[in-house]
């Protein structure tokens, strides 16, 4: 939105964002930073049907929030110009083709290159 040149290198699991058939869901197992609307021990989020639970608790926390869902932030930014970049590597070693993405993004690469356009970058964020 500020006119700046963007670029986004989506790896590992951050891959099935770039999907065309998004089945996202928010795990809990494991994720000690989750927010939950009432303390609950860890070992509670292994019970089968949690992940769900979360997904849809976090899905209503944006709307009711005004966030914009995943599909809409990706519709953003594709619109936007925003590069959107798989990494190659970690397509071939979950098996993805480049036919399962989204239409809009960019060649697919692997962080060598990625690091080499955006080592001119004036900022940079890392999350």
């Amino acid at each position: 939105m500020l006119g700046w040149e963007s670029g986004i290198f989506f790896t590992f699991y951050g891959l099935n964002i770039l999907k065309k058939d998004r089945k996202l869901q928010v795990g809990t197992t494991g994720n000690p930073a989750m927010p939950m609307p009432v303390p609950m021990p860890q070992l509670l989020t292994a019970l089968p049907g949690m992940t769900p639970i979360a997904t849809s608790m976090m899905r209503k926390q944006f709307k009711d929030h005004g966030v914009a869902s995943i599909d809409e932030l990706i519709e953003i930014a594709v619109e936007s110009g925003v590069k959107l970049i798989p990494c190659g590597m970690t397509m071939d070693v979950f098996g993805f083709s480049k036919g399962e993405f989204i239409d809009g993004i960019e060649p697919v690469c692997g962080a060598t290159h990625f690091l080499t356009w955006a080592a001119d970058a004036d900022v940079s964020l890392f999350v």
